[in-house]
This record gives C-alpha cells, sequence and structure tokens, in this order.
C-alpha cells in the first residue's frame, strides 16, 4: 500500500547539490529556495490557489464522512461547501495542542457540526444510514472545533487522501523525476536498475526520490496526518 511504503521510506531534509545530469528542471514561477510554504500557510494568508488545492485534497474525503452520516448527492455538496466556508472563517483558531490533534479531526469535527446543523433545518433523521444512533453522534458534537472524535477513517481514506496530495506533488515536478520516485519508492526497484531505465546515476535518483518525499512532507504533511 501506498502509505505502508511512504512510510518506510522517510523524508531526507538536508539540500544537496544536483549532479550535471540531473532529473529535474527549472520551473518557472517557482519559490526561491527557503522560502517554500507549507499549504496550511498558504491557505492561511488566504491564497486562492491554495483553496483550490485544498478543495481537490479534502472533497472526496468530506463526501464520504457525508455519506457516512445519511448524506448524499445535492445535500452533500451543500455541507461541503458549508464545511469549507467554516473552515475558511475560523482556520486561525485550529490549532494541535494535544496528542491526536490533527487538522483532518479539526475538518471532521467541523463536518459533524454542519451534518447536525442539516438536519436540525431537514427537522429529520437521517435514513441512509439505517441507524438512528448516527443522529444521536451528531448530537454530541456541539462545537465544530472539536477535535475528538471516536471514530477512524477507513484505511482506503487515507490512502486515497495521500495519493491526491501525492498527484498535487507530481505536477510541480519533471516527469523523470516522478518516474524515479515512483519506481524506486512505491514499486520499490533499486536506484541502479530505475537509474539504468532513466539514463541517470543512482545518485541522481535518490535525490529525486528525496525531492519528491520532501515536497509532500513540506507542503502537506500537516494537512494529510
Amino acid at each position: 500500500m501506498l502509505i505502508a511504503s511512504l512510510s518506510q521510506q522517510g523524508v531526507i531534509m538536508s539540500e544537496e547539490r544536483e549532479p550535471s545530469n540531473q532529473v529535474d528542471a527549472p520551473q518557472p514561477g517557482r519559490r526561491p529556495p527557503g522560502t517554500s510554504l507549507t499549504l496550511l500557510q498558504r491557505l492561511l494568508g488566504n491564497e486562492p490557489e491554495a483553496w483550490r488545492t485544498m478543495v481537490q485534497l479534502y472533497t472526496p474525503l468530506l463526501c464520504h464522512w457525508c455519506a457516512r452520516g445519511g448524506v448524499r448527492g445535492a445535500d452533500a455538496e451543500d455541507v461541503v461547501q458549508e464545511v469549507f466556508r467554516v473552515a475558511a472563517s475560523r482556520l486561525d483558531k485550529f490549532r494541535r495542542e494535544r496528542e491526536g490533534d490533527s487538522f483532518r479531526a479539526w475538518l471532521r469535527g467541523i463536518t459533524r457540526n454542519m451534518l447536525l446543523m442539516h438536519f436540525r433545518r431537514a427537522s429529520r433523521q437521517p435514513q441512509a444510514s439505517g441507524d438512528s444512533s448516527v443522529y444521536a453522534q451528531l448530537e454530541a458534537v456541539a462545537d465544530p472545533e472539536a477535535l475528538d472524535s471516536p471514530e477512524e477513517d477507513p484505511p482506503s481514506e487515507l490512502e486515497a487522501l495521500r495519493r491526491r496530495a501525492l498527484e498535487l506533488v507530481r505536477g510541480q515536478v519533471a516527469e523523470r523525476t516522478w518516474r524515479a520516485f515512483w519506481l524506486t519508492a512505491i514499486e520499490g526497484h533499486a536506484p541502479a536498475e530505475v537509474a539504468a531505465s532513466l539514463g541517470v546515476t543512482p545518485t541522481t535518483v535518490r535525490m529525486a526520490k528525496s525531492r519528491v518525499l520532501h515536497r509532500l512532507k513540506e507542503q502537506f504533511e500537516e494537512l494529510i496526518r
């Protein structure tokens, strides 16, 4: 699985000088070295592109949470929009002060509160789940900023979240850099084997892998834990 593969890789945070046959090419419009911001920092800065990235990253998981709560279709789309609206207005209040606190849990708390408001407005119980305990769980969430939640997201949803983050990183690097990363970090091929297939050195392959992992950690780690 992708999560297991990445967790075994680690992230090399040190910067190394590229050899002459580097895999990646300079990208126009890229931030100068040392000035890269995390997605969370860019969201706090209210950058429109950051919020578009956020929508791409989290909309499928928000829809999963809505479906689990008995809301689908157009109603779910409305709830998702409300979640992003509330998240944008309260993002400066997000904190990680206790073990287990995470952005995902914070966003899930907002989602559960928006579902509760949806059911209150509709004056009905969630029907798709067929489980009256769902409404009782929603009733228990009075604060949209609550971080505690007893249920865990299934591994498949966490895997999909991290895959989306990786795809967003993919758009920031050259295709050969991505191939070097994917073949080594995900498929498990040896750097020497990948280097031969790409026409570069094993050092270049290792640095390409490091670069992608570094970008993933630097930009998205706070949001995909």
